[in-house]
């Protein structure tokens, strides 16, 4: 017996190749597998329960995805709804789905696994020694935890299977493991366990384990000694090379991975290329341990507005930094004299684009550019305090001098008023993991008929 998987692409959102999922479909595979989210953008997903990306593009891939079930006739599952699979982002998406069922006219039954947990039950987890820090972790009190934004806990294969054994022709995940979407059909079948993590963990991103990584649609087929991993858009191929290089993504150690109840080792996987197109992997192994899920928190650490001025000056734009420290020390006894706020409170951090926006100290400057943009973000304790802070910089932003004794300059700003309200900023406020009695003790599942 083998199990096969089919990926659409590393997220929804990102795009894929149509035509080869359809050719994926006619390759009757057991299931369609498809992440929904990531980290990579910072904690404001799972901060403010939003997503990331367009729902415009969301809903029409999904439309895609949904037919391509109904034609296979198997299970369609997405992992970390709406980029963070806290409960917002999976009701997000079911609505979404409940949209698309109606105008494609499909009966399904939708299971929902929700990941999201409640501070109060977790700060008493804490105080019983439940959760522990990994490496690097923020500090943490029960306290602590009662007060943030949202909190998930990573699902595993385990919670998968749960949603599936419903009957689920639409599995709509909270936040889970990138490889536990795609391992847990053929762990329940009885496939070999190294060999099913290990494939999960290669075709998390669909097609990035291939020579064309932006196509997206691979297949990953699972039997009782390994794996083989094939990309299905025209002119992709896997190679031993490229399919091993992916345990390197994402992950500290090239030869092992955590997953709840146990990780991965691929110290003794033998990567060979079946053809032109296709490799295959044996030798996983898959080792047994506490069954442990991670947890990931956000939480509001201040409130932002920004400014944007440009210099041309090509006087200023050579003494930029000069120019930008001069100002924020001016700007530091300004605010101190004239705000109701410690020193403490508040952060102005100017960034000077096209000089050292992106790597400050360490960039690297190659002659004098045209003009610099002087990016200012106020971060203060409420909204209201970090905007009177930017209405208090405006002024001097436009016509601060480089010296006491000249002139005052005039810069542009690129748009009216100058300063913008960013709203909340978040910041992760957990990298822990909590010891569970049973795989769904810290999750829930609802399954509704359509």
């Amino acid at each position: 017996m083998s199990t096969r998987i089919l990926i659409p692409s590393g997220v929804l959102g990102l795009g894929f190749d149509e035509e080869a999922v359809w050719r994926g479909v006619d390759m009757a595979p057991d299931l369609i597998a498809i992440d929904g989210g990531s980290t990579d953008s910072g904690p404001a997903s799972l901060g403010s329960g939003t997503s990331k990306y367009s729902r415009g593009a969301i809903k029409a891939e999904w439309r895609v995805l949904m037919q391509a079930r109904a034609k296979a006739g198997v299970p369609l599952v997405i992992g970390t709804c709406g980029t963070a699979g806290a409960d917002p982002h999976v009701d997000w998406m079911y609505q979404i789905t409940l949209e698309l069922a109606a105008e494609l006219g499909q009966s399904l039954r939708i299971a929902r696994l929700y990941s999201e947990q409640n501070g109060e039950r977790l700060a008493k987890d804490y105080a019983a020694g439940r959760i522990t820090p990994l490496e690097p972790a923020p500090e943490l009190d029960a306290g602590a935890i009662t007060q943030m934004s949202h909190i998930v806990a990573l699902a595993g294969a385990e919670q998968i299977q749960a949603a599936l054994s419903s009957g689920a022709d639409i599995v709509l995940a909270g936040r889970t493991t990138d490889t536990a979407i795609i391992a847990a059909l053929p762990l329940a079948r009885g496939e070999h366990p190294g060999a099913c993590w290990h494939g999960a963990k290669i075709g998390e991103c669909g097609a990035l384990c291939s020579t064309n990584p932006t196509s997206g649609v691979i297949v990953v087929d699972f039997d009782e000694s390994g794996f083989e991993v094939t990309p299905l858009a025209k002119g992709a191929r896997c190679t031993p090379h490229s399919v091993c290089a992916h345990m390197l993504y994402e992950n500290s150690d090239p030869y092992i991975l955590y997953e709840p109840g146990g990780h991965l080792d691929v110290t003794e996987a033998r990567y060979s290329a079946l053809n032109d197109r296709s490799v295959r992997v044996e030798g996983a192994r898959w080792v047994e341990g506490p069954y442990r899920v991670k947890l990931e928190a956000a939480r509001v650490a201040g409130y932002q507005t920004t400014l944007m001025a440009t210099l041309r000056n090509r006087r200023y734009v050579e003494n930029a930094r000069a120019w930008a420290d001069r100002l924020l020390a001016f700007l530091d006894a300004k605010i101190t004299a004239g705000m109701d706020l410690p020193r403490d409170a508040y952060t102005v951090d100017l960034r000077l684009i096209g000089i050292d926006s992106a790597l400050g100290a360490l960039e690297a400057h190659n002659g004098t550019p045209t003009e610099v943009g002087a990016f200012v973000i106020v971060t203060a304790p409420t909204q209201e305090d970090a905007t009177e802070i930017a209405k208090l910089i405006n002024p001097f932003l436009l016509h601060y001098p480089l010296t006491d004794d000249e002139e005052l300059p005039t810069f542009a700003f690129p748009y009216s008023p100058a300063h913008s309200e960013r709203g909340a900023l978040f910041e992760f406020a957990m990298n822990h993991v909590l010891a569970l009695e049973a795989p769904m003790q810290a999750f829930r599942l609802v399954v509704e008929d359509l």
